[in-house]
């Protein structure tokens, strides 16, 4: 049986009588030693506190003498005295532990063993649903388990949200050559990379072709107004001074 890393002591095993009247016998340390070793034992052998080194060798006064790295004489007092105090039992030869179920919870052993199958049976169930992928020259089939698909949810999400890109200056100028807008792109391009592509309000471009249009239009607009020419009764020269050929421009439109 595979061993176990750890056995049931209670906190007040020294007030056991058993234990109180050990220590009242010679070689007293020994003999408790000797105990707690044998205990150790018995929980590395797992076998409901039967000391077998194999199926079909139990262990011998020497034995245990070698292995609990205890002179002989001290090995065998401190059996004499198990047996005497009832804590261990010579049956057909080897050496038992009657109460083992007092230093070890087979109970719960179990249910960890338990526990642990059903675990690696699971564990084993959903591999196997997780179909290999199949990876043909003529036909290429990707067979994807649920955490694929999330991650291409996610990707599909990063690429939906508005990530700027800021454009190049040939980027810039193919578009308005194929959209024929007539503008100085350089001057564009160099104005929107000083200000880190943000606008005059500081908000950022999320959009540099539909800021290409705003530009566009904005440009019109100033052209419109320079060569607008307003009506005679409008016109207020700067400065008191009147532009006398502006004006008979003005006069002879009729307006």
């Amino acid at each position: 049986m595979a061993d176990v890393k750890w056995i049931k002591i209670v906190v007040d095993i020294f007030n056991d009588e058993k234990i109180l009247l050990i220590e009242s016998l010679p070689d007293a340390d020994s003999i408790i030693v000797c105990w707690f070793k044998l205990l150790c034992l018995a929980g590395k052998q797992n076998n409901d506190g039967v000391l077998m080194l194999n199926d079909r060798l139990a262990y011998t006064d020497e034995m245990l003498s070698t292995v609990f790295r205890r002179p002989l004489q001290t090995v065998r007092l401190a059996l004499d005295t198990f047996v005497q105090f009832g804590m261990i039992e010579i049956v057909n030869g080897a050496i038992t532990i009657p109460n083992w179920g007092k230093h070890q919870s087979i109970d719960r052993l179990e249910k960890l063993r338990e526990y642990q199958k059903e675990y690696h049976r699971e564990y084993r169930k959903k591999q196997a649903q997780i179909p290999e992928a199949v990876d043909r020259k003529d036909d290429r089939k990707l067979y994807v388990n649920d955490t694929d698909i999330d991650i291409d949810k996610d990707k599909k999400k990063n690429k939906s949200k508005n990530v700027f890109i800021p454009p190049t200056q040939e980027e810039v100028e193919a578009y308005c050559k194929e959209k024929g807008y007539d503008i100085d792109t350089e001057f564009f391009f160099r104005y929107y990379t000083a200000s880190n592509w943000k606008r005059r309000d500081g908000t950022p471009v999320l959009n540099w072709k539909q800021t290409v249009v705003t530009w566009v239009k904005k440009d019109q607009e100033k052209a419109k107004k320079k060569n607008q020419i307003t009506t005679a009764a409008e016109y207020k020269p700067p400065n008191g001074a009147v532009d006398k050929e502006l004006l008979d421009k003005i006069k002879a439109a009729g307006l």
